[in-house]
This record gives structure tokens, C-alpha cells and sequence, in this order.
């Protein structure tokens, strides 16, 4: 005589109380789900060997509560991961992603504004900031393009800089 599976009393215990198990995770708030939980405590079983179990049915609803517990929280991780993903990769819904016109006009005039700081420090230094930090030139080749030294070059970028925090600083009081 062959002893049985150890799976078995689990199998039978499954297929005896399915409905009570449905029921039970409808009642927990699977709600669609609940069919999948199940087949998925199902397919547990299938692979257990989890030897006797005393008491079949309440195993057999812990086992179910728990996989309604990893679902929630997979599905709640991943909702977060989309909402994240969607906030800093896409606009917001019927914003457009263009700044307004005043938004414009006062960029125009802070650009504007900046310009004239930098065409007071003398032309050479205002060339060396723009060619080094707008246009991206390496301060070598500035001072190469330039005819000076790269000294000179960081001189002028000194400055620059010093103009322009000085500049903002009188802005950011206003």
C-alpha cells in the first residue's frame, strides 16, 4: 500500500473549502482577484510538501491572506514606481511644457540685464566668459583664440564671476 502525498490532505482540504476560501478573500477585499489568489494558493500546493497539517483549512487561509498580503503590497510598489516615474518624466496634465510670455519677457530682461554686467568688464573678459561658459570652450583654447595667456584667462573668468554674483546679490535684494 502507498502512503499518500504529503500535498494530499492539503489537495483534498483545498478542493473541500474552496468556496469558504473564495469567500474569504473576496470578504478581505480581493475582489477580482480573488479567483487568481486562489489558483495561486492552488499552485502552492501543488509545489509544497509541507508534511501534516493539523489543521487544514485555517493553513490553507493563512497561506491565502498572505498572498492577498504580497500582492497588495507588489501592486502598491508599483503604483508609487509609476507615479515617480510619471512626475519626472512628464508634464503635468494640460500645463504646457513652454513658459508663458511673462515668463519670457522676464527672462529676456534678466539675460538682458546680464549682458550689460558682463559688456561693462571690457570685451576681452566678456568674450572669455561667453566662449568658456556659454559656448563651452575650454579656457586653453579661449586664451589660444584670444591671444593671451590662460592666466589671463582665468583672470578675466575671475572677474566675471565676481561681477556676476555681485550683481545677483543686488537683485536678489530688490
Amino acid at each position: 500500500m502507498t502512503s499518500p502525498s504529503p500535498g494530499a490532505g492539503l489537495e483534498a482540504a483545498f478542493l473541500a473549502h474552496r468556496d469558504a476560501l473564495l469567500r474569504f478573500l473576496r470578504a478581505r477585499g480581493a475582489g477580482d482577484a480573488a479567483e487568481d489568489l486562489l489558483h495561486e494558493v492552488w499552485l502552492r500546493i501543488q509545489a509544497s510538501t509541507p508534511g501534516p497539517v493539523a489543521s487544514p483549512l485555517p493553513y490553507l487561509m493563512r497561506m491565502a491572506d498572505l498572498l492577498m498580503i504580497d500582492r497588495y503590497r507588489s501592486q502598491r510598489q508599483a503604483d508609487k514606481r509609476d507615479r515617480d516615474w510619471t512626475e519626472v518624466h512628464s508634464d503635468l496634465a494640460g500645463v504646457s511644457a513652454e513658459p508663458s510670455p511673462e515668463r519670457r519677457a522676464a527672462a529676456a530682461q534678466e539675460a538682458a540685464a546680464v549682458l550689460r554686467v558682463l559688456d561693462r568688464l571690457g570685451p576681452r573678459a566678456a568674450s572669455a566668459f561667453r566662449r568658456h561658459r556659454i559656448d563651452g570652450v575650454a579656457q586653453r583654447e579661449v586664451a589660444s583664440e584670444l591671444g593671451v595667456s590662460l592666466s589671463t584667462v582665468e583672470s578675466d573668468l575671475r572677474i566675471a564671476y565676481r561681477a556676476l554674483g555681485e550683481w545677483k546679490e543686488r537683485r536678489d535684494e530688490a
